[in-house]
């Protein structure tokens, strides 16, 4: 497994990053209304594109087609996994052999009504007992959204059940200048 992570959004040239992501990436990037969100998109797929050529020696960006659940993949290259996440401040994206998920996330405060609807009792007790109530839901928030994601999954309903069964998948979290990044994978 191999992760690669962008913070310095602001200083990444738009324009070159359009060009460079191809037509379909481009259409997608420009989707955004707000220029950070369009640095962000393009930053998460330049950052596939130098994974793929680091560790499998592409060249070029295959083909994007979605699976069963609509998870992106690479065309012809089905033994190659990825996944793509961003947040205000950072992009990241992660290859592996086998299915992984990725997630980063801005440490904000968070909507009491949110933590409800989201977290296990239990998960809203290891919150309310953590020395940083908000690292700690965005912690189990970011290992809920790549475990989904790994599985292609997305978001769903009952997001306070998400981990009771994670049993066979591994988490790793790592800790940033306001934000969280935490990769999924199966044992």
């Amino acid at each position: 497994m191999k992760l690669y992570l962008d913070e310095h959004i602001d200083s990444l040239d738009l324009q070159a990053g359009l060009a460079a992501v191809g037509e379909e990436r481009r259409r997608y990037a420009l989707r955004y209304r707000r220029e950070r969100d369009q640095r962000l998109c393009v930053s998460a797929w330049l950052l596939l594109q130098r994974a793929l050529r680091e560790c499998y020696g592409l060249a070029q960006l295959p083909p994007i087609v979605r699976g069963v659940r609509g998870k992106p993949a690479l065309e012809g290259f089905e033994h190659i996994y990825f996944n793509l996440s961003h947040c205000r401040l950072a992009a990241a994206c992660v290859v592996d052999d086998h299915p992984v998920g990725v997630d980063v996330e801005c440490i904000d405060r968070y909507d009491p009504l949110l933590l409800s609807r989201t977290m296990s009792t239990g998960e809203q007790r290891l919150i309310a007992a953590a020395p940083l109530p908000a690292e700690q839901f965005v912690r189990l928030w970011t290992m809920k959204e790549s475990l989904l994601k790994l599985t292609g999954e997305g978001l769903r309903n009952d997001l306070a059940s998400v981990l009771n069964h994670a049993d066979n998948y591994v988490f790793t979290t790592s800790k940033h200048a306001g934000w969280l990044c935490t990769v999924c994978q199966a044992r």
